[in-house]
């Protein structure tokens, strides 16, 4: 697979603006990338700059704290999915995985995903926040739950992804699962060694830069 297809070309900025979009879709097409990543209420911006082209849309859900109710997020991947969006990126509630309400994540997880039916689930478990311990259980329970990424961060809390973090998860999940590096990607260095470390897909809004 060429570079650029690891790609989901990422704006989710709160003061991004409608030209920001068509400009990130613009991009996209032009170095063939293989998503766009936007807040939902740019889908229909970005479903009329792609068309006629093989990028593919891509919403986050939950995002970025990942602590609204189960029933919010699903109703939003409902609304996403309704809307023609090809992946959802949704933000695991982190603090029902600490207090290790495992039957809460797992529930949450498998609704969204019940939601999205043959569309991609990627599960964002923010890493940044995580013992290894967490990290991994975040990692089976979404794999439990049908997801078909794991993820390793929003970008927005802490920290982003590390080599060590993309590791464990490859190791955790198998080849059952892909995994996807987002965060702090911003050299061909980074690029390099997360693919090496088992990222299947990299979520970066320097994607012109990488490739």
């Amino acid at each position: 697979m060429k570079d650029s297809k690891y790609i989901d070309h990422t704006l989710l900025k709160a003061d991004a603006k409608k030209e920001d979009i068509i400009k990130l879709c613009d991009e996209a097409k032009e170095y063939d990338f293989f998503s766009v990543c936007i807040n939902p209420c740019w889908i229909d911006v970005a479903k009329n700059e792609l068309e006629g082209s093989d990028v593919k849309t891509c919403v986050v859900i939950g995002f970025p704290l990942g602590a609204m109710s189960k029933e919010a997020k699903v109703l939003e991947a409902k609304d996403a999915i309704e809307k023609g969006v090809d992946e959802v990126d949704m933000v695991l509630n982190i603090g029902k995985l600490k207090d290790n309400d495992d039957e809460y994540v797992v529930s949450e997880i498998a609704s969204i995903k019940e939601v999205c039916g043959a569309k991609v689930l990627k599960v964002i478990i923010e890493t940044c926040l995580l013992n290894e311990e967490e990290k991994v259980r975040a990692c089976l329970l979404a794999k439990k739950a049908g997801a078909d990424f794991v993820k390793t961060s929003t970008g927005f809390s802490t920290g982003g992804a590390t080599v060590e973090d993309v590791k464990l998860m490859k190791d955790t999940v198998g080849d059952d699962m892909k995994v996807k590096a987002s965060g702090g990607v911003r050299s061909k260095e980074d690029f390099k060694n997360m693919i090496e470390a088992g990222a299947d897909r990299i979520g970066t809004s320097r994607g012109k830069d990488l490739v």
